[in-house]
């Protein structure tokens, strides 16, 4: 045992370096480097393979490429809204719109997110209603079909749709499917296998370079898109999978918010499909105009925005920010995580001690237990600046939803959490218009039927090892 200080020693020394090079290289937000180091200094060895496939910044060097002319297009389009916008010469359609203007500009300039106004929307908050109308779109495709997903399962629902997939490859529909590699890793070989069989294109977001191992696994993409012929297109919380029709013993109902959009928007989707089927691909697809083929199709103003570790901004994080803050009556906020960070903690708390009614709706059973302990932390901070905090009770609430003023919501994948404002792909559809807003603001008041209210007594109740499993998932929030 001789050998033990030495190794110790080396333990020491080498915990130092890796904290240096975290403080000084990594340029992390001070949080977020205090969370690793408090991990490196109490699991020294673990700590470092923990931070190895945690912790570790995502090179942005030429993530997602697409070729020059099809990108032109969409710099013209960008550059010629900026500037209408900066000269006061922009047409909305509706005035009182008109009036986040800032938060249009805000997306336009740092996301690329071309603004239309020509859109068609539908909102599901059931599982089955929303599968049922994606197979029916699935089964009418005369062009291509294209899919990406955080979760496909190999379970009933997940065989419906690769039968339709099958056959509509058969009748010559050109069929992508792109999967997340660790939020399908259950997804079973034959699945692909069967898919590829018949033509359909599958591909996998950073899989593994080496079997079993993968160093990207805090980097996933969370986007759910569906695009068919150009013209259809769907996103929201929804997975592919029993869960998702409330077929699990655990869950229960599973109580989600997707969209199903026609309109120029469309277009915007595809954009967004492209950039991330050509990252995980070596078939890169090019511009061709039948992928365009999106039409007016209503009067529903909307953004598609992305964010992701690739991005020099927090982009849905400051929309989310631009939104609550711009609130004069009232924000609605659904989410299965609430783990925000102080940006966002501020703006609510600020919403709600300058009288705007905050309604925050959070489930009521945990689906990842240390992320659902600190969410209750987090709501006692809102409790005490005076927002209204609900406890869905009818199954699992998974809707990522925010509704001001009954004018403008955002509906998409990012959770309020670091994990999504930083580490994860999302995408959110950001509507600008007064019945769609309306229509949600609808939905999260019926909601609140089947939800219990947490009161601030109700909350000082917390038992004492629920109060010690929230400070300890708190802490390390900001690596969750």
């Amino acid at each position: 045992m001789e050998f033990m200080p030495y190794l110790v020693g080396f333990i020491f020394i080498f915990n130092i370096g890796l904290g240096i090079s975290i403080i000084f290289l990594e340029r992390k937000d001070a949080t977020s480097t205090w969370a690793w180091l408090m991990v490196l200094l109490f699991i020294p060895i673990l700590g470092f393979i923990l931070y190895l496939i945690f912790g570790r910044k995502l090179s942005t060097r030429r993530i997602f490429t697409w070729d020059t002319k099809s990108r032109l297009g969409v710099k013209t389009a960008v550059q010629s809204q900026l500037r209408q916008l900066e000269e006061n010469n922009f047409e909305f359609k509706d005035p009182e719109i008109a009036l986040y203007k800032d938060l249009y500009y805000l997306h336009l300039r740092n996301d690329d997110a071309v603004f239309t106004q020509d859109n068609k929307v539908k909102i599901f908050t059931d599982g089955r209603e929303k599968f049922r109308s994606l197979i029916d779109d699935l089964k009418a495709a005369k062009d291509h079909i294209h899919l990406q997903y955080y979760i496909i399962r190999h379970d009933q629902l997940g065989q419906e749709i690769a039968g339709v997939l099958v056959e509509k490859a058969k009748q010559g529909v050109e069929v992508r499917v792109l999967y997340d590699d660790m939020g399908s890793r259950m997804l079973r070989p034959k699945y692909i296998r069967t898919l590829r069989k018949y033509g359909i294109r599958v591909e996998a977001f950073f899989p593994p370079k080496i079997p079993k191992i993968n160093f990207k696994i805090n980097y996933r993409n969370h986007r759910k898109l569906a695009i068919i012929d150009g013209k259809i297109g769907y996103t929201g919380g929804f997975n592919i999978g029993d869960e998702y029709l409330g077929k699990s013993k655990k869950f229960g109902y599973w109580r989600d918010t997707h969209l199903r959009v026609e309109g120029d928007a469309v277009n915007n989707m595809q954009t967004r499909f492209i950039l991330d089927w050509n990252q995980a691909s070596r078939n890169h697809i090019v511009y061709e105009s039948r992928y365009y083929a999106g039409e007016p199709s209503g009067d529903t103003g909307i953004q598609i925005v992305s964010s992701g570790p690739d991005s020099d901004w927090e982009q849905i994080k400051n929309g989310y920010i631009k939104m609550i803050l711009s609130a004069k009556k009232y924000v609605y906020i659904q989410t299965p995580y609430f783990i925000p960070d102080e940006s966002v903690r501020d703006a609510v708390r600020i919403a709600s001690l300058s009288g705007v009614d905050v309604k925050i709706m959070i489930p009521n059973k945990p689906d990842h237990p240390f992320v659902y302990w600190a969410t209750l932390s987090y709501v006692g901070d809102m409790l005490n600046a005076g927002a209204d905090i609900y406890i869905y009770q009818n199954g699992f609430l998974h809707a990522k939803t925010i509704v001001v003023d009954g004018k403008i919501a955002s509906v998409g994948t990012a959770n309020i959490d670091v994990r999504s404002f930083r580490l994860n792909f999302e995408v959110n559809a950001f509507l600008y218009d007064i019945s769609i807003a309306q229509e949600l603001a609808s939905v999260f008041m019926k909601d609140i039927e089947l939800s219990t209210q947490m009161t601030k007594k109700l909350y000082e109740k917390r038992s004492i090892g629920i109060r010690f499993k929230e400070s300890v998932s708190r802490l390390l929030s900001p690596v969750l």
